[in-house]
Parts: C-alpha cells; sequence; structure tokens
C-alpha cells in the first residue's frame, strides 16, 4: 500500500498508507504514535474510537481492544467509542478526505493524559478501489467495507467479516509502526516487494491482507493476528531496545 511522507511511494505499495501531500506534521505519520501506546510514561489510558456510517458498524471493535491490550502499557486500560457518523461525502475517498472527517469528527490524538485513536468506516471506496484499509496518519486509519464486500470469492471464504476483522487489525498494526516504518527490525520478516508488510502470511500483517485479491490468496482461515516476529518488535519498541523515529511523543 502507499506510505506517507519520508517513504518512497512505489506502484507495488498503493493502497495502505495515504499518499497524498504532506499535511501537518503534529499529525504525524503511521507510527508515529507507537511509543505512546506501548508505553505508559505519560498516556495510561487509551480510546479507540470508531466512526461509522449508518450501516457500516464496525465488526472488530472488541477484537481491536484485545489485541492492543495484548501489546500496549495502559494500566487505566482501553476503552471503545462508538459513534455513527454522517460523514457527507462522496463515494470515492482519498487520503486527504480521511485526514479532514478525522479531524472534522474527532479531538486531538494527545489532548489529555488519554491517547486517543480514530478508526472510520465509511460508506464507498477509496480512490484506489483495490484498498480495502488506509492509515493516513499517526492516530487515523479507515477501512471501506464496500470494497470488502467486494472482495469476497465465490466461495465465502474467507467471509466479509472475517476479512474486516483482519483488515482493521492490519491497519491498526501499521499505528503501530509495524512493519519497519518507524524502526528497523533485526528479524528479517519485511516482505521486499510490498514495504511495511509482513512476508509470512500467518501474520496479520501480511502484503496481501488490505489488498482486495484477498479473497484470492486465502479461501479459508486468515490470519487477525501479530506473528511472534511481529510482536518481538512490538516488544522491542516498548522496552527501548530498538529505537524508534518520527514520534510525536515519547
Amino acid at each position: 500500500m502507499v506510505f506517507v511522507i519520508f517513504v518512497i511511494i512505489t506502484s507495488s505499495m498503493s493502497g495502505c498508507f495515504g499518499s497524498d501531500e504532506l499535511f501537518d506534521e503534529s499529525r504525524g505519520i503511521p507510527g508515529g504514535l507507537a511509543l505512546a501506546c506501548l508505553q505508559d510514561d505519560k498516556f495510561e489510558k487509551m480510546k479507540i474510537h470508531f466512526l461509522f456510517e449508518n450501516g457500516y458498524d464496525p465488526v472488530a471493535m472488541e477484537l481491536v481492544k484485545t489485541r492492543l491490550t495484548q501489546v500496549c502499557d495502559k494500566p487505566d486500560g482501553v476503552q471503545i467509542i462508538a459513534n455513527e457518523v454522517d460523514f457527507a461525502e462522496d463515494n470515492s475517498w482519498t487520503a486527504d478526505d480521511v485526514r479532514d472527517a478525522r479531524w472534522k469528527h474527532g479531538d486531538d490524538a494527545m489532548g489529555s493524559s488519554t491517547l486517543n485513536w480514530y478508526l472510520l468506516f465509511p460508506k464507498g471506496t477509496y480512490d484506489d478501489e483495490s484498498v480495502l484499509g488506509v492509515a493516513v496518519d499517526a492516530s487515523t486509519v479507515a477501512v471501506f467495507k464496500d470494497s470488502i464486500d467486494e472482495s469476497v470469492n465465490f466461495l465465502g471464504r474467507p467471509s466479509a467479516d472475517e476479512i474486516e476483522r483482519a483488515v482493521t487489525v492490519h491497519e491498526v498494526g501499521h499505528l503501530l509502526g509495524l512493519v519497519n516504518l518507524v524502526y528497523q527490525s533485526p528479524i528479517d520478516h519485511e516482505d521486499p516487494d510490498h514495504p511495511g508488510h509482513s512476508s509470512n502470511d500467518d501474520s496479520v500483517m501480511y502484503w496481501a491482507i488490505e489488498s482486495s485479491s484477498i479473497g484470492n490468496i486465502f479461501s479459508g482461515s486468515i490470519p487477525d493476528d501479530f506473528d511472534s516476529d511481529d510482536k518481538s518488535d512490538l516488544e522491542g519498541m516498548a522496552s527501548g531496545e530498538l529505537k524508534c523515529s518520527d514520534q510525536l511523543w515519547s
């Protein structure tokens, strides 16, 4: 998919990372609030805001909470905030559209002792219709359920709900900095043809998970969890063993 700001954009990466022009530096890049989540130095609580249009209710809210609770140090917990929103956008979204909608309907990511991340579920598709999800800044992702529905193969395996769960966790993984977005892993598990993604098809960070070709690649179960290499990277980042760049707060 497509990286933001400092990452070279190639056709093989288009989609997962918003590729529009540079945006307000204070909003950061995907992975820019990784340490704010993984550590408890300032933010002891986290809120995951799910913003969705009528009929686009997310199916992965509890799963995302579970995955973040497993890897992030938040003594006061991780809380789900769910709000139905009329985004009043047309049916084709750009990375700028996603950012604008998030910051129109949401508050600062670091406005208090609580860390806030925003997951948008709008109607319509990304301007690259092969994209199922996109991370556009340090606290914002969007998941495109219309495209997910279209990506289901004729067998219905995996189902749209299963794909949505995997795509949602995948995009949250990018907010955590996976894979090698704001650090360099000592483990060779980044796909050389799809930078920012895992080469392991048992990882939720596998490159194909956010692509419309997913139904052709997976004919059964689909991973919705980080693999041991991903978790090792997250542990190294949290401990300080792996140095992180481009952090809005650390």
